[in-house]
């Protein structure tokens, strides 16, 4: 099985507490479990990963170059302010798809821009905790080619 991570950003700790209108109600351990069972049913192995700290998201990254073949990113707020994130997940050399459960584009113009998509396989945005399953799918098909 290939081994995947999924990283969560800051504020996902707080899923199914923070604005539920907008997340929903799956809690992160949730979802996480969901994203465990998706992952074997595409034999992939999803280890997750959530912290609030950006230097902690960039150590995630580096590290997960020796042993991940792939991994799925919400980076949350950061996805606008850090180009230290971009420059990781550049330097990391494995296909990293970007995801957001909000549709970003109907939400605050500053969302509209992403510092991590220029660097990313792929974005995939607005399904809700859909969003993550998806980037997993995806990730699984670019793995086997």
């Amino acid at each position: 099985m290939k081994k995947i991570l999924v990283l969560h950003g800051p504020n996902l700790n707080m899923l199914g507490q923070r604005e539920p209108e907008v997340y929903g109600t799956l809690t992160l351990p949730e979802l996480n479990e969901c994203l465990i069972s998706t992952g074997k049913e595409l034999e992939l192995d999803v280890t997750t990963i959530q912290s609030n700290l950006e230097g902690a998201l960039i150590d995630a990254l580096q590290e997960s170059r020796d042993w991940a073949a792939g991994v799925v990113f919400n980076p949350g707020g950061y996805t606008h302010t850090s180009v230290a994130l971009r420059d990781a997940v550049a330097a990391i050399e494995i296909p990293v798809i970007e995801v957001h459960m909000s549709n970003v584009y109907t939400r605050e113009e500053f969302r509209h821009t992403s510092l991590i998509a220029p660097v990313a396989v792929g974005k995939i945005t607005g399904f809700g905790w859909h969003s993550y399953v998806l980037g997993l799918h995806a990730l699984a098909e670019l793995l086997i080619k």
